[in-house]
């Protein structure tokens, strides 16, 4: 993980979406069913879903804990990549940490690692964002 290799936003993308998320706990199911409906109309099939909207999950809940807030999700699609922000209010940078067997939580990085080809972070004007960039077949 780098920040250095955050994907550019592509001239040629699909119509990206972008949705103002509240500072509740609503904001990830808010964030999952957007991103969904999106990734339909995008020609994305239903059973290509499951590994974004996990970690859809996983980013906006953490921005909900660990930032001060999650202000906005940011999704592209292009020619079978997709690129997931989320950016929050908060300061403190995410960490990669391996859980205790142990803990019942923080594993949330671990998934999006694991689900993603690749994921980071990038400081900006309020906040940051953290993003995973997902490869998904032809629709």
């Amino acid at each position: 993980m780098t920040t250095s290799r955050m994907p550019q936003r592509a001239a040629a993308a699909a119509v990206p979406l972008r949705v103002l998320l509240p500072a509740d706990v609503t904001a990830p199911a808010l964030a999952r069913h957007e991103v969904r409906a999106a990734l339909l109309r995008f020609g994305v099939r239903e059973r290509q879903l499951d590994d974004v909207l996990l970690a859809t999950s996983e980013l906006v809940t953490n921005a909900f804990e660990h930032g001060e807030r999650p202000q906005r999700l940011e999704l592209e699609y292009d020619d079978g990549r997709l690129t997931l922000r989320v950016h929050d209010t908060g300061r403190l940078l995410p960490e990669l940490r391996a859980p205790s067997p142990a803990e019942a939580r923080s594993r949330g990085l671990v998934l999006v690692q694991a689900l993603s080809l690749d994921w980071g972070f990038e400081r900006c004007p309020g906040g940051k964002y953290v993003w995973a960039v997902f490869q998904l077949p032809d629709a």
